[in-house]
C-alpha cells in the first residue's frame, strides 16, 4: 500500500496501518484482518442504535460534567451523521467476531471519535476525541452492545415489524368482508367438509394476524431494558449512577420509543432471554404468515385442475417453458421467509441460553439474526398485503356450483334422519354422480320444501340446527 492510501493509527498492541479515507481506527483494522469469515456486516437498523446509543451516552455525560461539552457535542453531532445512515461503510467488521461485540463497539467509538474530531477541526487520527476517553466513557462493550441490540430490535418491532403486520390485517380484512356472502366447500384433512364462507375462512387470517401483533406487543416491555450502565460485569464500575437513567431518557427522546434503565444489570449482560423471548414471537407471526400463504396458494391452485376458488394475480410468468402458465410467486416468497425465521429462531434460542457467568458471548449473531427476522417479516408482509391478498378474487360460481357437489352437505341431514340414513344418502350421491340433494328427494327421507330448508349451504355456514323451530 502506497504512503498516501493509509495512515497509521495506534491501539494498546501498537500500530496498524489503516486506509487513508477511513474514520474507523486501529482496533476496527485489526477486526477486518481477524473476522474474514463471512462478508455479512451489521446492517442499518444495528448501525443507527450504535449511533443512538454513542449520542445519548455523550449527552448524559456531558450533563453530568463528565466529557468537555465541545468534546461532547462534536460527538453528538458525529454520532447523528451515523444514526442517519451517513457512514454505514465505515462499519465493516464481521458480524461473526468477538462474543461481546467488543469489535463493533469500538468500531462505532473509532468512526465518531475520528468524525468528532474532523467536525472540530483537527485532523482523523489525532485523538483529540479519544474513542475510549471520550466516546466510550462510563461504557463497556459488554453494556454497550446489548443496549444497541434493544435499541435496534425495539426499534425493527415498533416501526417496521407492526406497521406491515396491520397493512396484512387491513387487506385480509377487506377481503373477509368482500367474500362474506360466497359460500364454498369447507376442507378438513384436505378433504370435502360443511360449508363455510370465503369470508370466513379470511376473517380466520385476519385474526391471525392481529393475534399476532398482540403477541410482538408483549415483547415490548423486555426490551425497552438497556443494559447500559452495567459496564464490564453489571457492577457498573466507573459509570456515574445518574448515567444509566440519564442515558435511557435520552435515547427515547431520538427514538420515539420506550426506554429503561434495565431491572438488573447483571441479567442484561449474562442472559438475553428478552431477544430469545422477542424472537419466538416474530416465529410464530411467520409461521401465521406461512400458514395463511399456504392457504391462498391452495385455494388458488388451477386454474383448471385445482381448487380455483380464488383468482390470483398475475405478478410475472410462471414458467420459463409452459406458455401461460402463471405461479402465486409472492405467497412462495413468504413460505421461504418462514423458513429463514425458524433457522433464525435456533441460532437465537441457542445464542440466547450460552450466557456464561457474567457475559454471554453471543450478542453480535443474536443481533443480526433477530434483525434479519424482523426485516424479512416487515418487507414480506407489505408485499403479500399489496400485490398478492388485495387483488385476489373470488371465483362465485364455481364456488357456488362445488359446494352443491359437496357429500359433505349430507351433514345437516343427521338431526333430521340419523347417521346412518344420512351416511347412506353420501355414498350413494358419490357412487351415483348425483347431488345430496337429489338423492334424499328421491330415496323420500324429505320434502322438497324440507330440502330447501335443511340443504341450504349459506345456512348451513351458520351455527344451529336447520330445518327445527328454536
Amino acid at each position: 500500500m502506497a504512503d498516501e492510501e493509509y495512515r497509521l493509527e495506534q491501539d494498546s498492541l501498537g500500530e496498524m496501518q489503516v486506509p487513508a479515507d477511513a474514520y474507523w481506527g486501529a482496533q476496527t483494522q485489526r477486526a477486518i484482518r481477524n473476522f474474514p469469515i463471512s462478508g455479512i456486516t451489521f446492517g442499518r437498523r444495528f448501525v443507527r442504535a450504535l449511533g443512538v446509543v454513542k449520542k445519548g451516552a455523550a449527552q448524559a455525560n456531558r450533563d453530568l460534567g463528565l466529557v468537555e461539552e465541545d468534546i461532547a457535542d462534536a460527538i453528538v453531532e458525529a454520532a447523528d451523521e451515523v444514526i442517519a445512515g451517513e457512514h454505514d461503510e465505515q462499519f465493516p467488521v464481521d458480524v461473526f467476531q468477538t462474543g461481546s461485540g467488543t469489535s463493533s463497539n469500538m468500531n462505532a467509538n473509532e468512526v465518531i471519535a475520528n468524525r468528532a474530531a474532523e467536525i472540530k477541526g483537527a485532523e482523523i487520527g489525532d485523538r483529540v476525541v479519544h474513542p475510549n476517553d471520550h466516546v466510550n466513557y462510563g461504557q463497556s462493550s459488554n453494556d454497550v452492545i446489548p443496549t444497541a441490540m434493544h435499541v435496534a430490535a425495539l426499534e425493527a418491532v415498533e416501526k417496521d415489524v407492526i406497521p406491515a403486520l396491520d397493512q396484512l390485517r387491513e387487506a385480509l380484512e377487506a377481503k373477509e368482508a368482500e367474500f362474506d356472502d360466497v359460500v364454498k366447500t369447507g376442507r378438513t384433512h384436505l378433504q370435502d367438509a360443511t360449508p363455510v364462507t370465503l369470508g370466513q375462512e379470511f376473517g380466520g387470517y385476519r385474526t391471525q394476524v392481529e393475534k399476532g401483533l398482540s403477541r410482538v406487543d408483549l415483547v415490548r416491555d423486555h426490551l425497552g431494558e438497556l443494559a447500559l450502565g452495567g459496564t464490564a460485569t453489571g457492577t457498573g464500575l466507573n459509570t456515574h449512577p445518574e448515567f444509566p437513567e440519564l442515558t435511557a431518557e435520552y435515547i427515547s427522546e431520538e427514538t420515539g420509543v420506550d426506554f429503561r434503565e434495565a431491572d438488573n444489570h447483571f441479567e442484561a449482560q449474562a442472559a438475553h432471554d428478552a431477544m430469545s423471548e422477542a424472537h419466538g414471537a416474530l416465529r410464530v407471526v411467520a409461521g401465521s404468515l406461512n400458514k395463511i400463504a399456504n392457504d391462498l396458494r391452495l385455494l388458488a391452485s388451477g386454474p383448471r385442475n385445482g381448487l380455483g376458488e380464488l383468482e390470483q394475480p398475475e405478478n410475472q410468468p410462471g414458467s420459463s417453458i409452459m406458455p401461460g402458465k402463471i405461479n402465486p410467486v409472492i405467497a412462495e416468497a413468504v413460505n421461504q421467509v418462514h423458513k429463514q425465521v425458524v433457522g433464525n429462531d435456533a441460532a437465537v434460542a441457542a445464542g440466547a441460553a450460552e450466557g456464561q457467568i457474567d457475559l454471554n458471548l453471543y450478542k453480535p449473531v443474536l443481533a443480526h439474526n433477530f434483525l434479519e427476522s424482523a426485516e424479512l417479516i416487515a418487507n414480506s408482509s407489505d408485499v403479500f398485503a399489496e400485490r398478492f391478498v388485495a387483488p385476489l378474487e373470488a371465483n362465485e360460481e364455481y364456488c357456488a356450483d362445488r359446494v352443491e357437489q359437496s357429500m359433505a352437505m349430507a351433514t345437516s341431514l343427521n338431526v333430521h334422519i340419523g347417521y346412518d340414513k344420512a351416511s347412506e344418502v353420501a355414498k350413494t350421491a358419490l357412487k351415483e354422480d348425483k347431488t345430496v340433494r337429489e338423492v334424499v328427494l328421491e330415496k323420500g327421507y324429505l320434502s322438497e320444501e324440507e330440502a330447501d330448508e335443511v340443504l341450504d349451504p349459506a345456512k348451513m355456514a351458520q351455527r344451529g340446527i336447520l330445518g327445527q323451530d328454536h
